[in-house]
């Protein structure tokens, strides 16, 4: 759930590794994450549901949340992992409509064809970037979704807590707040569904870079 070009000379296949203690923020935070998918895909209608994940690591929020859920077949679309290690990792969960690519999620050209989307994961990325590409990336998700789609993003809290101004951002950009975790948290997860009407995909754009 973290890459980028760009990204920190880190060991991500360590960080994912925190997700096996069940204390752990990135643990807790990963359950809340789960949480929200399924409730997004109980809430879409009748018919496919396309989904796109940015920087998916090895696609454990998605695949995870609906290993059984009775509409996981209707899940369809492209998670986007620049470690290939990660995407390899991560294959054995897919189901038939759904697939990795192995590439720079912040190059919209690397997932022109998955969109629009009715589901968009944005997990991991915020906390990694600066906030003025956090703005910026917020500000184009509504080229990433369809009409009514949603989005699930998520930031640590850790001083100064952006999550606040984030969802500030989601409102400006033509967004309702669907959910917004606890500042009593270390983690934040936001799910936002687009009101406004959707932008034209665009290519040819990064949306982010991965701080060093």
């Amino acid at each position: 759930m973290a890459q980028g070009t760009d990204a920190p000379r880190r060991d991500w296949h360590d960080w994912h590794r925190k997700y096996d203690d069940p204390r752990s923020t990135m643990s807790l935070r990963l359950a809340v994450v789960r949480e929200r998918i399924r409730l997004a895909v109980d809430a879409a209608p009748p018919g496919p549901i396309r989904v796109l994940s940015l920087c998916a690591g090895d696609g454990r929020d998605l695949t995870g949340a609906l290993a059984d859920h009775r509409r996981r077949a209707d899940v369809r679309g492209l998670l986007v992992e620049l470690d290939p290690g990660l995407a390899d990792a991560g294959r054995s969960a897919l189901w038939p409509g759904l697939d990795f690519l192995v590439g720079d999620a912040a190059l919209t050209d690397n997932h022109l064809g998955a969109v629009p989307a009715d589901l968009v994961l944005l997990c991991g990325i915020f906390g990694n970037i600066s906030d003025g590409d956090v703005a910026g990336t917020v500000r184009a998700t509504p080229s990433l979704l369809a009409p009514g789609g949603r989005v699930i993003w998520t930031r640590h809290r850790s001083a100064p807590d952006l999550v606040p101004t984030i969802d500030g951002w989601f409102a400006a950009a033509g967004f309702a707040r669907e959910f917004l975790s606890g500042a009593e948290h270390r983690y934040g997860v936001g799910v936002h569904r687009l009101v406004a009407e959707p932008e034209p995909p665009a290519g040819g754009r990064r949306l982010f870079t991965f701080l060093r």
